[in-house]
């Protein structure tokens, strides 16, 4: 088992991305470990290429990755400051979204401390109802002079919930209360644009975009051509190949029979490994170029498939067959499986060998790495 990262694949994307949104500034989405394929890897190869501002979700994560940063960059945390978390914060130099007149009040609390104002980030909530400052909350924090003296605001921000659906209605209503609520705080950089909106108009943009998933090569934008390189290929080794005579079940349950003599492959991968479950009976692999479909249940650490219509040479000669690459994306993936491509990416485990191709880390890492 073998999942291949193609480091140069990543800087490209990174590059197509700023391109596009120029002049403003480009960060690296690097949460949940990198989506999956290690952070400081991730953010080494994005630095590379001039990414200097980099985005995680949790304090934990932030501590785990600054040791591996220049100290050129600035590192924010979005989920904000769990209680008890400003220490390490601090210590990480980590900048904390600010999400909640909670955070205001805690971050301003250590500034105090530490005597010296304290850099942060604030996000105000433009219509996800997720994360944010209420339009009641920022209207209270400008009444009372907007956030405490104590910090430090160095970008001012929200999300967009559609920026994934170019022609949602919610794009534009989003950007137009963005601007009146940022409009209510201090001047700072603003930032709106994920993945999708940076394939929206300049509007959308304002001084730094946060691509996450283009980045990592899935499509940025719903029922668009992709323009983004594919960073991740997915190979599983055959295990072992058998005849099954016409009217015999495959697999946990036996859930599928055919009336028809097969040829079933047996693939060490499974749901343990992060293959999703939803995928039995669904979607295929492919060996030696030819697709072979999902035949029974995804069982927890194999996977059967169906290779009658796979010559029989090429099936002898075939080590591995291909869950991702070439043959399908992870996008057409994640969409057999009922899935997005983020969860299939972050669901990948580390007991298969990863390969690292790219500026200067050609290598491959036994599994478990």
């Amino acid at each position: 088992m073998t999942l291949t990262i193609d480091l140069n694949a990543l800087a490209a994307n990174y590059r197509i991305v700023a391109r596009t949104v120029a002049p403003a500034r480009v960060a690296g989405v690097v949460k949940a470990d990198g989506y999956g394929l290690g952070a400081a890897l991730v953010a080494g190869a994005l630095y590379g290429v001039g990414c200097r501002d980099f985005f995680v979700a949790l304090t934990a994560e932030a501590s785990a990755l600054r040791p591996s940063l220049p100290v050129d960059t600035r590192l924010f945390v979005l989920n904000g400051i769990a209680p008890g978390d400003e220490a390490a914060l601090i210590a990480a130099e980590a900048v904390p979204v600010l999400n909640c007149p909670a955070d205001i009040a805690r971050w301003a609390a250590a500034a105090r401390i530490v005597g010296r104002r304290l850099p942060a980030a604030v996000q105000v909530d433009s219509g996800m109802s997720r994360l944010g400052l209420s339009p009641g909350e920022v209207a209270a924090l400008a009444a009372d002079g907007a956030p405490p003296a104590d910090l430090d605001i160095v970008l001012v921000m929200s999300h967009l919930a559609c920026g994934d659906e170019p022609d949602a209605a919610a794009n534009a209503a989003q950007r137009a209360r963005f601007e009146q609520l940022a409009a209510m705080l201090p001047p700072a950089p603003r930032s709106l644009a994920n993945s999708g909106g940076a394939f929206l108009s300049g509007a959308f943009h304002n001084d730094l975009v946060r691509p996450g998933i283009a980045l990592y090569g899935a499509a940025p934008q719903m029922g668009r051509d992709n323009p983004m390189r594919p960073v991740v290929s997915l190979d599983a080794r055959v295990v072992q190949w058998r005849d099954v005579p016409a009217g015999t079940g495959v697999g946990y349950g036996l859930t599928s029979v055919a009336a028809h003599d097969r040829r079933i492959a047996t693939l060490s991968y499974g749901y343990a490994d992060g293959w999703p479950r939803s995928l039995s009976n669904r979607g295929a692999a492919y060996v030696g170029g030819h697709r072979a479909p999902i035949a029974g249940r995804v069982s927890m650490d194999s996977i059967c498939i169906d290779v009658t219509d796979v010559p029989g040479d090429v099936l002898a000669a075939a080590g591995h067959a291909e869950l991702i690459g070439p043959h399908q994306t992870i996008d057409q993936v994640a969409e057999d499986a009922g899935t997005i491509a983020y969860e299939l990416l972050t669901g990948l485990r580390h007991r298969h060998a990863r390969r690292i191709i790219g500026v200067g880390q050609e290598g491959v890492s036994p599994c478990g790495s």
